[in-house]
């Protein structure tokens, strides 16, 4: 699945690591949220359909939010369905999973035909006020119609959950918080959790102790994806002990793009690319072309005028 020529790791497998990972894929949403300058619809699809092109399975495409939060996110209408039906080169249907914050959210997607859907929560009461100007049960609770109709739909419901490791404004976060609101969210319906380092100060002890603790309390590793966050440079090193769990979900953003409009500390995410060249090293089939994804993540560069970030990027850019 490499371009001819293109220079990758030696395989090498470790002992009790998953065979195949799953990457979800959120450069298209996550990673363009928080551009200030507004990228034009049409190189936002183009953005996506290379993205499946290079063999990703799950690209998040958008958010259904109200355009006065997320000024970049506000053609979700005109994008989705430029993007709707897209395949995989093997001819799988790729998944497009779109964030909806309540029901008038969701109302949006379902009329585009929408088949997955995200909502997004928050384990500290900071951050669930500075995103949604609500505590975190009552988030939970506004979630919990729209969790309800959407699996009344057949639709797959994505349950993100913000600041599982630190706050800026509280500091590090007790385990034991992001165990309840993460069984909330499994107990509302959700079909998948995603563990989401904000502003990168996870390392892998405390990653190992979340992980331990959720499967303590009987939440199964296979409906838990993590997303990490490079602040510190931890990303791959925490990537790596989620996956001796067993956790086979893995979120990044092509090229390395992202941040958080309401955590200024936020920076960006895992780079794909990087995550991918460590996965391709350690033997674990992802199913993804590193050169096509890699001239991806240079050519939305080039649209946003600026380097990637990701250093497997640029260090293949360097080799051509």
């Amino acid at each position: 699945m490499t371009t001819p020529g293109l220079g990758l790791p030696m395989a090498v497998p470790a002992e009790g690591l998953p065979a195949r990972v799953r990457v979800h894929e959120v450069g298209a949403r996550d990673g363009l949220q928080n551009e200030k300058k507004v990228v034009p619809t049409e190189v936002k699809a183009e953005f996506v359909r290379r993205l499946a092109a290079a063999g990703l399975t799950t690209v998040e495409a958008t958010s259904f939010v109200h355009p006065k939060w997320v000024p970049q996110l506000a053609d979700a209408e005109e994008l989705f369905p430029l993007v709707r039906d897209l395949r995989s080169p093997s001819g799988q249907a790729v998944h497009l999973p779109v964030l909806v914050p309540n029901e008038r959210g969701l109302d949006r997607a379902l009329a585009l035909g929408a088949t997955r859907v995200a909502v997004f929560a928050s384990a500290t009461e900071s951050f669930a006020k500075a995103n949604l100007n609500r505590t975190v049960d009552e988030a939970l609770a506004m979630f919990e119609p729209v969790v309800a109709r959407a699996r009344a739909a057949g639709v797959h419901v994505r349950g993100y959950l913000s600041m599982c490791f630190g706050d800026p404004w509280e500091g590090p976060v007790p385990v034991d918080r992001v165990v309840r609101v993460c069984r909330a969210l499994l107990d509302m319906g959700c079909d998948e959790l995603s563990l989401g380092d904000t502003i990168g100060v996870a390392t892998p002890g405390h990653v190992d102790a979340l992980l331990t603790a959720l499967a303590a309390e009987g939440v199964p590793v296979s409906a838990l994806g993590v997303h990490f966050h490079d602040t510190y440079g931890q990303a791959l090193a925490n990537t790596l002990a989620a996956l001796r769990h067993g956790v086979t979900t893995v979120d990044a953003s092509a090229g390395g793009l992202g941040g958080c409009p309401y955590a200024k500390s936020a920076t960006g995410n895992l780079a794909t690319e990087d995550l991918v060249w460590m996965l391709t090293g350690l033997g674990i089939d992802t199913g993804i072309d590193l050169g096509l994804l890699t001239a991806t993540s240079g050519w939305m560069a080039g649209h946003l005028g600026r380097p990637s970030p990701s250093r497997t990027v640029r260090a293949l850019s360097h080799k051509e």
